[in-house]
């Protein structure tokens, strides 16, 4: 008997070596960060292989595990994971200071 329920969550999220607030569990969608780089790394790595993960700062799409060019100010990342018809969105608001 096989499990036809799709799992759409993130097992890791890692914006560089930035600390999230609070710290990335798979069942947290909402985090935070502050930093004064100018870009940041951002790698999302599903629980399930089969996901499709899509992420954009704004309304720029991001590579996963390529970089976010980073306003000043509060910058909205999102990250949204899909399998089947299950979806997950993320979210990490960067702060550049």
């Amino acid at each position: 008997e096989t499990n036809s329920m799709k799992i759409a969550a993130l097992a890791a999220l890692t914006l560089g070596t930035n600390a999230l607030t609070p710290t990335f569990t798979a069942n947290g969608v909402s985090y935070t960060l502050s930093t004064h780089s100018s870009s940041v790394p951002v790698t999302a790595v599903a629980v399930d292989p089969d996901s499709t993960i899509t992420i954009t700062n704004g309304d720029n799409s991001v590579t996963n595990g390529g970089s976010a060019t980073l306003e000043a100010g509060e910058n909205v990342i999102t990250i949204t994971v899909t399998n089947g018809s299950a979806t997950r969105i993320y979210t990490v608001t960067v702060t550049r200071s």
